[in-house]
């Protein structure tokens, strides 16, 4: 796919996932620098790599991208994934925003005193807030937006499946969901990106915890 892609950022998840899977989805192949130590961090900041101090960090098009919604934004325009017109692109971008609120709740729960209470609170809003948009979207077309794919489904399925790995059994009363996971697992990069061995990150373990605490000192 001509220039290669680099991707720095811990070893999971956090941020980094979701543009992962859009690259995924795109068939886009992609390389990564996985932060480990301290230095490693202060060094992207002393180069000046970092606008905003923060990661993830995107190395693409010759272009140094920073801030996730700004290098998804990119990739889904970029790879054809963003709506056909203005007004899709609208929808998208509401769906969009909306499952990213609810899969920083998700992200957040490795780094909480009592990740229960916080489990909890993401079933009642998954239940209440969130999956009976997604369901009454789905009842009836293939897709969310436009009858194409778009990114707002690369992060639904993502999304329902975070859910189910913290709250098995939670899609039973989301049948339309649940229909279009299947439908989607079946988009052959969605089924390489989902086998094992692939660039996807599993659930956030201490390691990974430890180490972004150490890396970014908090």
């Amino acid at each position: 796919m001509g220039e290669k892609v680099v991707l720095t950022y811990f070893n999971g998840r956090g941020r980094m996932e979701a543009i992962r899977w859009l690259l995924a989805v795109a068939g886009v192949e992609f390389e990564e620098v996985l932060l480990t130590t301290r230095e490693q961090y202060e060094k992207l900041l002393a180069d000046g790599d970092l606008m905003f101090q923060q990661v993830p960090l995107v190395e693409i098009d010759n272009m140094k991208l920073v801030q996730t919604k700004a290098i998804m934004n990119y990739i889904a325009e970029k790879y054809n994934l963003n709506g056909k017109d203005l007004k899709n692109r609208a929808m998208i971008n509401m769906y969009t925003e909306g499952l990213m609120d609810l899969m920083e709740m998700i992200m957040t729960l490795p780094f909480v005193p009592d990740p229960k209470a916080k489990v909890d609170n993401i079933q009642t809003k998954a239940k209440e807030r969130f999956l009976p948009v997604f369901e009454k979207a789905l009842c009836g077309p293939i897709y969310l937006v436009g009858g194409e794919l778009s990114r707002a489904d690369v992060h639904l399925l993502e999304c329902s499946l975070m859910l189910e790995e913290k709250l098995p059994g939670i899609l039973s009363e989301f049948p339309n969901i649940k229909s279009f996971q299947g439908r989607m697992t079946q988009n052959p990069a969605i089924k390489k990106f989902l086998e094992p061995g692939s660039k996807r990150k599993p659930q956030p373990d201490d390691v990974y915890v430890k180490t972004v605490r150490e890396v970014l000192r908090f």
